[in-house]
């Protein structure tokens, strides 16, 4: 069966949504985030890098993680 991911822009149309699923009996899980915490942490590290100068070339990143 496919999954469905939505993405309602206010909490009138989450109730709602909620709502209806309940009444069909559609099972379904509440995340209130999209991405976990140490994700966003990593992000917000590699931003504050690429600030400060510190960054490598794709080149040098495929040497680093891709050695033959």
């Amino acid at each position: 069966m496919e999954t469905l991911l939505v993405h309602p822009d206010n909490e009138k149309q989450l109730e709602a949504l909620k709502a209806f699923m309940i009444e069909q009996n559609i099972n379904f899980e509440s995340q209130t985030e999209k991405l976990p915490k140490h994700v966003y942490q990593s992000i917000e590290r590699g931003l504050k890098q690429a600030n400060k100068g510190e960054t490598i070339s794709f080149d040098e990143f495929k040497l680093k993680h891709f050695k033959a």
